[in-house]
């Protein structure tokens, strides 16, 4: 057979052809027939990361989508700044803009809805997000971080908030770290 100068340059894309062809298959198939597991979502808010090592652990185990809520304006750094300023939001019965929604909720069939509790309550940014979205004949599955005082009014919240699903019981766990680390470190500097 003669040789051709652009065979070899033929010979070598044949190759990466096959693979974006079959690369763009196995992403329509994935489209068109979504795993079980993509039928859950993990959407959760947090300040400190306690709440995210939870929806971490609760991602891997059930192969869940994954949505962290943050308002369109950040929370202050500063813990005492954040509580005053949550503390406004809930007593006003203010709604922080999101900074983005879930692209289709409707796909979802659980949802693994994490968050702390603020003053005894559900955060402003979680009440955000859960008004933007309709929950309705979904499962909610809550998981709530708090820092020794328990969930407060949170179950009577999430079920005015979430009408028309099923609200299981909550996970919740005690992760007070950052208030027991500031009352150690006033303590300390105090005595100094």
């Amino acid at each position: 057979m003669p040789h051709h100068p652009q065979r070899r340059h033929i010979l070598r894309a044949l190759p990466l052809a096959a693979a974006g062809l079959l690369l763009a298959a196995r992403k329509g198939d994935a489209q068109e027939q979504p795993a079980a597991s993509q039928r859950v979502l993990v959407a959760y808010f947090t300040r400190t990361g306690n709440t995210e090592v939870i929806a971490h652990q609760i991602r891997r185990a059930k192969q869940a989508s994954f949505f962290r809520m943050e308002p369109a304006t950040p929370y202050p750094e500063e813990y005492e700044p954040t509580v005053a300023q949550a503390r406004r939001e809930t007593g006003s019965d203010y709604l922080p803009p999101l900074a983005q929604l879930v692209a289709d909720i409707g796909r979802y069939q659980t949802i693994y809805l994490g968050f702390p509790i603020w003053g005894m309550t559900v955060p402003p940014v979680v009440r955000s997000f859960l008004r933007a979205h309709d929950f309705s004949g979904k499962t909610v599955v809550p998981f709530i971080t708090h820092g020794g005082y328990g969930t407060g009014n949170s179950t009577e919240i999430l079920q005015s908030f979430v009408p028309g699903a099923e609200l299981a019981p909550a996970f919740t766990m005690e992760a007070d770290q950052e208030r027991r680390t500031l009352e150690q470190v006033t303590g300390w500097i105090s005595q100094k």
